[in-house]
């Protein structure tokens, strides 16, 4: 079965909001300025270098 984008996205848990890009697991090589990250759905997508984002299971996005 292939995966999907919801499967390759970088799972966030609670402590890491508010979210932004680059996140601190990044290589220094891949840096870009930093993003906030909003969230539709559940999904966020870094507009500089395409990182999907996702909300681990129970986490809810909101004013953090």
């Amino acid at each position: 079965m292939p995966s999907t984008k919801i499967d390759e996205a970088v799972a966030l848990e609670v402590t890491a909001l508010p979210a932004h890009c680059p996140h601190p697991a990044m290589p220094l090589w891949s840096s870009h300025p930093r993003v906030s990250l909003e969230f539709d759905h559940g999904l966020a997508k870094c507009p500089y270098c395409g990182t999907t984002f996702r909300l681990a299971q129970g986490v809810a996005a909101g004013r953090h």
